[in-house]
C-alpha cells in the first residue's frame, strides 16, 4: 500500500511539472530545466557508481562531446539542433567504445582518475577546433533554435514568443528526459541483466562463479549512460545557446554537483537522485550569492552524510518508515496452503 502510494506521489509530481511552463515565470522554467538536466545526470552517474560500481569522475566528456556535436551539426551541417543533439547522443555512445576499451584496464581510484583523464585531453581537443571558435567558443546561429521542430506549434497553440517556446520545448524534452531515465532503469535494473550487474557490484567472483559476465554488463551500462549523457549535454546547451570548452567539459557543473547530489540523496537506489537534486537545488537558491562560502557548505554536507549516513537521506528515510519508492527487489512468491500440515495433525488425531 505505502509503495502504491508513493508512486501515485511521483505521478502527481510529474504531472506539476508538466504543467509549470503554462503557469510560471520564465525564469522559473529555467530554473528548473537545469534542475531536470541535473537529475538525468545524476541518474546516469549513479547507474555507473551505485550498480556497475564504475565510479567515473570524467563524465563531463560525454556531456562535452554531446553538446559540441550538435552545435557542429547546427552550425556546420545546416541540422536544426533537435537532430544535431540525437547525432550527438550517438557519437557520444560511439565515443565511449574506445574509452571503455581503455579505462576498463584500470580499477578503483585509477579507474576514476583515468576517465577524468580523457574528459580532459577532450576538452584541449575541442578547444583547438576554430570552426567552433576555438578556445572561446561559439553561439548558436541566430534563429537555430527557434526553428526547431515543435516551436512554431507552441507559439501558435499557447500565443508565446519564440523565446519562451523553446523554454518550453527543451524543458518538457528534459522532462521527458527524466521520466525515461527512471522507467528505464527500473525495468533494467528488475530484470536478470540488472540483478547480475547488482551481483557484480556486490560480489564480482560469486558473481562470475554462476556465469555473470562482468565486463559485458558494465560495458552496456557505460555505453547506454554515454548516450543519455550526451542527450543531455545537448539540450543543456540548446537551452543556454552558447558554448566554450571550459563550460562544455566542466568538471565541476556536471560531474561533481552530480556526485554530490547522487552521495546526498542515496546511493545505489533511484529515488535517492531525485531527493539529492531538491536538496542541491535548496541549497543553491539559499547560498549563491555567498562565492567560495557555497562550495564550502557543500563539501560540508558531503562529508557529514558520508561518515554518518552512508545511506544518503533516502535510504535513512527508507529504513526509518519502512517506504520504497520504485523498490528493486522481487516479492518472494507466496507459498500455497496444501493443507499437508492441517492432514498431519488428523492422522495424529490433535
Amino acid at each position: 500500500m505505502k509503495n502504491a502510494l508513493g508512486l501515485l506521489s511521483l505521478l502527481v509530481i510529474v504531472a506539476a511539472l508538466a504543467v509549470v511552463p503554462l503557469f510560471g515565470l520564465r525564469a522559473l522554467v529555467q530554473d528548473l530545466f537545469m534542475v531536470l538536466c541535473l537529475l538525468v545526470l545524476a541518474l546516469n552517474w549513479n547507474m555507473l557508481a551505485g550498480f556497475a560500481g564504475l565510479v567515473s569522475v570524467g563524465q563531463q566528456l560525454f556531456v562535452g562531446v554531446g553538446a559540441y556535436v550538435m552545435f557542429a551539426a547546427a552550425i556546420l551541417w545546416g541540422l536544426d539542433p533537435l537532430t544535431g543533439g540525437l547525432i550527438g547522443g550517438l557519437v557520444a555512445m560511439v565515443l565511449s567504445v574506445p574509452v571503455a576499451f581503455f579505462v576498463f584496464r584500470l580499477n578503483g581510484a585509477y579507474f576514476a582518475i583515468g576517465t577524468w583523464a580523457v574528459a580532459d585531453i577532450a576538452r584541449l581537443s575541442f578547444s583547438q577546433w576554430q570552426a567552433l571558435g576555438g578556445g572561446t567558443g561559439t553561439a548558436l546561429p541566430r534563429g537555430a533554435a527557434r526553428d526547431m521542430p515543435g516551436v512554431q506549434l507552441l507559439r501558435e497553440v499557447l500565443g508565446v514568443s519564440p523565446a519562451a517556446a523553446v523554454d518550453m520545448l527543451t524543458y518538457w524534452l528534459a522532462l521527458g528526459l527524466v521520466v525515461a531515465m527512471l522507467v528505464a532503469s527500473w525495468i533494467f535494473l528488475r530484470s536478470r541483466m540488472g540483478l547480475g550487474l547488482q551481483a557484480v557490484r556486490d560480489n564480482p567472483v560469486a558473481a562470475r562463479s554462476v556465469g555473470v559476465d562482468p565486463v559485458r554488463l558494465k560495458a552496456l551500462v557505460f555505453l547506454l549512460t554515454a548516450f543519455a549523457t550526451g542527450l543531455c549535454g545537448a539540450l543543456i546547451f540548446i537551452q543556454t545557446g552558447r558554448i566554450s570548452p571550459d563550460a562544455a567539459f566542466s568538471v565541476i557543473d556536471w560531474t561533481a554537483f552530480v556526485i554530490f547530489i547522487v552521495v546526498i540523496g542515496g546511493i545505489g537506489t533511484l529515488p535517492g537522485p531525485i531527493i539529492g537534486v531538491l536538496v542541491f537545488y535548496g541549497l543553491q537558491r539559499l547560498l549563491s550569492d555567498y562565492g567560495t562560502v557555497y562550495l564550502i557548505v557543500l563539501g560540508m554536507i558531503g562529508i557529514v552524510v558520508m561518515l554518518f549516513a552512508r545511506r544518503g537521506l533516502w535510504g535513512g528515510f527508507t529504513q526509518w518508515t519502512g517506504v520504497n519508492l520504485l523498490p528493486l527487489e522481487h516479492a518472494p512468491p507466496k507459498r500455497p496452503d496444501t493443507g499437508i500440515r492441517r492432514n498431519t495433525r488428523s492422522v495424529h488425531g490433535e
